[in-house]
């Protein structure tokens, strides 16, 4: 039996520049020169940090001519992790999930859900050189207050009607 294959479907999305499809090893794709690229043609690319705006990990390539990027949550989100919005060097907004766990950022970037992760995709890195601004909205999930803490305090409010 073959061991799963390494690589993810990737497009990177750039500043004034067509994007990029491909393949990468989540391993190893970020290096300090930029990301490292296998163009579906087979060439394998670095493209700079300065070039780059997201790396769309995706379902398939190429990408649907006919899909809709959504940019932002319609409602609170479920999943637990800090609700983000960042805003580009060119002026675009988007929200994302990032994980609560901080020891998982990369000193190159962010890695966050998409507000649809079961659309076209899935997950998408950030460099920090992109963004001009990024703002918690809100933490989602959060382990401040337990179950168990909050059984607690029910039990110890005033009854008005007893």
């Amino acid at each position: 039996m073959t061991p799963p294959s390494t690589t993810k479907k990737v497009v990177i999305r750039r500043f004034d520049r067509q994007p990029l499809t491909g393949f990468i090893n989540p391993q190893s794709y970020l290096k300090p020169e930029g990301v490292e690229l296998l163009s579906e043609k087979g060439q394998y690319l670095t493209v700079p940090w300065e070039q780059v705006k997201t790396v769309d990990f995706v379902r398939d390539l190429p990408p649907p001519d006919d899909e809709v990027d959504q940019r932002f949550f319609t409602s609170r989100p479920k999943i637990a992790g800090l609700w983000v919005r960042m805003r580009f060097r060119d002026g675009e907004l988007m929200e994302g999930l990032l994980p609560n766990n901080l020891l998982q950022l990369e000193p190159q970037g962010f890695t966050v859900v998409p507000p649809n992760p079961g659309s076209y995709r899935q997950r998408i890195f950030i460099p920090r050189t992109a963004l001009a601004e990024i703002c918690v909205l809100g933490v989602i999930g959060s382990p401040l207050k337990s179950k168990a803490a909050r059984a607690k305090s029910k039990a110890e409010q005033m009854r008005l009607f007893e």
